[in-house]
């Protein structure tokens, strides 16, 4: 039985880079909410991280929702997207909300230290990705379907030692605003979520001990989010009840940092 305001009860949702992180946040709330949740991970890399969250959302999910699955991909592909698109709709007939959330960083303390390989690589995983599943997931999505972008705050204020990634976020806000007004007639809405300083498995994996340690202590409220704090996010957008005015935006949950734009 559907419950009063769970508006996506029966949905089906696909998020990219979802066993672990943000991206595992994002697909217990959806379980949580009453959502059919698929999402990739990379195999090998992320294989304990992936059977966890399978775990996490068989737990959650509600009685009228259907198994959740775990599609390992490298997403940097177009043929790769298609196939996770492909066994999706396989698996449930169709989607209704993508949440294009794959990402890697790397630091590097010059321009000069980022050669051509690297940054192919970082902007396939981070905006290639983002345009290949959206591009396969359309042909089953119909009005009323939501997809979201996750971009981030430097983006906005930008960051030295993560330039390449900074501009594939920057971009991400751009095919956020593009995509929208293209889509805006078929009915379907295109936001994105631009976190600030979270607690997720690429920070200790970025940074060393020393930045580890002060991670989101710039922000006023002086801490790092969790990614749970970060999940209600893609809750509110997808929720045609609560946003459906709400296109081509973007929602900042970073601490209190002031952006423009």
């Amino acid at each position: 039985m559907a419950r009063v305001g769970w508006v996506i009860q029966g949905k089906v949702a696909l998020v990219t880079s979802g066993d672990s992180g943000i991206g595992r946040a994002v697909c217990h709330c959806f379980a949580l909410k009453g959502a059919t949740v698929a999402f990739t991970y990379v195999k090998s890399h992320e294989e304990k991280d992936a059977q966890d969250t399978l775990q996490m959302l068989k737990e959650a999910k509600t009685e009228d929702a259907k198994d959740p699955i775990a599609v390992p991909a490298d997403l940097g592909f177009d043929e790769n997207c298609k196939r996770v698109v492909e066994e999706v709709v396989n698996a449930y007939g169709r989607i209704d909300i993508l949440v294009n959330n794959a990402a890697e960083q790397h630091k590097a303390a010059s321009i000069e230290e980022i050669d051509e390989q690297r940054l192919e690589r970082v902007f396939r995983t981070n905006v290639f990705s983002y345009f290949f599943m959206t591009r396969h997931s359309l042909k089953h999505m119909k009005e009323g379907s939501s997809i979201i972008n996750t971009a981030s705050v430097v983006a906005y204020k930008g960051n030295p030692k993560l330039l390449d990634y900074t501009a594939t976020k920057g971009a991400i806000v751009s095919f956020t605003r593009g995509l929208a007004l293209q889509l805006v007639g078929r009915g379907i809405r295109v936001n994105g979520v631009a976190p600030g300083p979270i607690w997720t498995p690429l920070i200790p994996a970025s940074f060393d001990e020393e930045e580890t340690q002060k991670f989101g202590s710039e922000v006023p409220m002086k801490r790092a989010g969790q990614p749970i704090e970060v999940a209600p996010c893609y809750v509110f957008l997808a929720n045609n009840a609560d946003s459906s005015y709400i296109t081509g935006q973007v929602i900042h949950p970073n601490g209190g940092v002031i952006v423009n734009g």
